[in-house]
């Protein structure tokens, strides 16, 4: 579709020149004119080059990705999981058996594990990284998935049509969202997309001839897939292989990537871990991991997240933002060069892993981010052939009310949903969010007008603003959904227990993940009455070590009616209520302690009223 020099312009084809019976008829036009490429903006003419690209591509992920790095608390349960058990790894030094406290962690493999715990040992902060620490993975994975995908595209066409489909990678909302989670999915990216990329060199040489250095990039990132994520990324890049060799019917340019040599070299990267696993394990892991996990996952919707097919297919249109809408605009241009070397790896890349993630029941949205690049691919390229120019009205206002609607939604949002949770909205949040609203109703005027490439501009100020808006400003603000740090804060206002390690912590009814990780690998999660037979406890060796129970509301009656069984007198020191991030549930959580032997009953009811 595009060639590597796609800042030249085609020469237009001489309809008339050739003639026929005798030079008196005409060649007939084709029955698709080609479109006229647009002239190149002052931005693609400074940044279109392969060493000005990359550099713009850094600062545009560090831009999209840093806000929120250091503010929001832990996001969904995932990934304080994760981030607890690389904890116990650093505070335990065992790096093979991953747990959560006492529960094996038997779902993923070791790598990322392994990643955030070498962070916090590089950071000099061990165990106690503060949670931007185990972070530093999934932003530096983000932002090697924006650069690998640079280097894909490459393959295909020049440095300009190459800094758009970067430029897609880093926009997306759920390359954004996987940035600030310490778990799997953004490293998982980075490597699939350096494997298809060098994929992509192996299918587009088609020699037999071995590609030594390709064919070593391309085994060794496979390898760290699967050491992040098991099977996702041998399936995706698998069944691309298998689209090829289907689409094209030819076999024998695969032979440059050294298959028998190759694999053994990803057996031995993988091969070491796995080993130390079954031993350590005794094969429970693998029982877990394929048995319960995965084909779990497969026949039914795990942990709430069953969904019926082309699910996935309506999330990609807000996930993938703001991608749809130019897929849109470009669509008539990518159907006509459906034959060329691009699309046809594109749709061996993009359709069979599609339908494979359509047909398992439990989808997550993040699911389908490593076919992010296969459709950014097509669309960047068609862009650079001036997709637009000659798109019929109705698409493009489907395709422009498609890129203004998120950024509005998510302005409406800023200001709204703050009061809905009973809180003051961040101004500046609000100012910064509406003002991506405005930049993407501008992007959206310009693909009515003309050509897709000249929207760019103002859909990445758009999406930098959304960021900047959301992750640094009125996310941190939502104070009532960050129970768990809140929590942990009026721990520390309790007299004479502040500081983790002053204290010794049960809870009951708030089980979150988040407030383990927060508090520390000791709090335990026990019953109401256990909680109650905690607190009655004498004190330990050191007298100065104080006991807390953490009590849901939901949970309080049991708790007291126990505690009065023993005959413990348990006093109420701070109350803190919000709303459970994971559900939406209302929660109302008291820290509780044994009442002090100079507290009379009524004293303790008065401090209580």
């Amino acid at each position: 579709m595009v060639d590597k020099n796609d800042g030249e312009k085609h020469p237009a084809k001489d309809r008339t020149a050739g003639k026929q019976d005798g030079g008196t008829t005409p060649v007939p036009p084709d029955p698709e004119p080609a479109v006229e490429r647009p002239r190149k903006p002052v931005w693609l003419h400074i940044f279109g080059h392969d060493i000005t690209a990359p550099f713009l591509l850094l600062l545009l992920s560090l831009v999209l990705f840093a806000p929120g790095q250091w503010t929001v608390p832990p996001l969904d349960r995932d990934e304080p999981r994760f981030t607890q058990a690389t904890k116990q790894m650093l505070e335990t030094g065992d790096y093979v058996d991953i747990r959560f406290q006492e529960q094996a962690r038997h779902k993923k493999p070791v790598g990322i594990y392994w990643l955030q715990a070498a962070a916090a040992k590089l950071t000099g902060t061990g165990a106690e990284a503060p949670l931007w620490v185990y972070r530093l993975p999934s932003i530096i994975g983000a932002t090697l998935s924006v650069l690998a995908s640079f280097w894909l595209a490459r393959a295909f066409m020049g440095p300009a049509g190459a800094l758009l489909v970067g430029g897609f990678v880093a926009l997306a909302i759920i390359v954004g969202v996987e940035a600030r989670l310490a778990k799997t999915d953004a490293v998982l990216l980075a490597s699939i997309i350096v494997a298809q990329a060098a994929l992509a060199r192996i299918w587009l040489k088609a020699s037999d001839r071995r590609m030594w250095a390709t064919g070593f990039v391309f085994w060794t990132a496979l390898a760290a897939s699967v050491l992040i994520k098991g099977p996702v990324g041998p399936m995706v890049v698998g069944l691309t292989v298998v689209g090829l060799f289907a689409l094209t019917r030819k076999f024998s340019w695969f032979r440059a990537a050294s298959p028998l040599l190759g694999f053994a070299w990803f057996l031995i990267i993988i091969s070491p871990w796995f080993v130390a696993i079954w031993i350590a394990t005794d094969g429970t892991f693998f029982t877990e991991a394929i048995g319960r996990d995965l084909f779990g996952k497969v026949g039914q919707g795990q942990e709430g997240h069953g969904a019926p097919p082309l699910t996935h297919l309506g999330a990609m249109l807000g996930v993938f933002w703001p991608l749809p809408s130019f897929f849109l605009i470009a669509l008539p241009l990518i159907w006509r060069e459906r034959k060329s070397p691009l699309v046809v790896f594109s749709a061996a890349w993009f359709f069979p892993s599609w339908i494979v993630f359509e047909l398992v029941a439990t989808k997550l949205p993040h699911y389908t981010m490593p076919l992010l690049p296969a459709l950014a691919l097509p669309v960047a390229a068609a862009m650079i052939e001036g997709a637009g120019t000659g798109t019929r009205a109705t698409l493009r206002w489907i395709a422009a009310i498609l890129l203004a609607l998120p950024a509005l939604g998510l302005a409406v949002a800023a200001f709204g949903g703050p009061f809905a949770l009973q809180t003051w909205p961040s101004p500046p949040g609000v100012v910064i969010v509406s003002l991506a609203g405005v930049l993407a109703i501008a992007a959206a005027g310009r693909l009515l007008r003309g050509p897709a490439l000249y929207a760019m501009p103002a859909v990445t100020l758009s999406a930098i603003c959304l960021a900047v808006g959301i992750w640094g400003f009125v996310g941190p603000a939502l104070t009532p959904v960050w129970v768990s740090p809140r929590l942990v804060a009026a721990l520390d206002e309790i007299p004479g227990c502040a500081g983790q390690g002053s204290r010794q912590v049960v809870t009951a009814g708030f089980h979150e993940p988040s407030f383990i990780f927060l508090e520390g690998t000791d709090t335990r999660i026990i019953s109401p009455k256990g909680a109650a037979e905690f607190l009655s406890e004498p004190a330990g060796a050191d007298p100065a070590t104080c006991r807390i129970a953490a009590i849901e509301s939901r949970e309080e009656a049991a708790f007291l009616a126990a505690a009065k069984e023993i005959g413990l007198v348990p006093e109420a020191r701070k109350r803190v209520e919000g709303l459970n991030i994971n559900g939406g549930d209302k929660v109302d959580i008291a820290l509780y302690q044994k009442a002090s032997p100079l507290t009379g009953t009524q004293d303790h009811h008065a401090e209580q009223q």
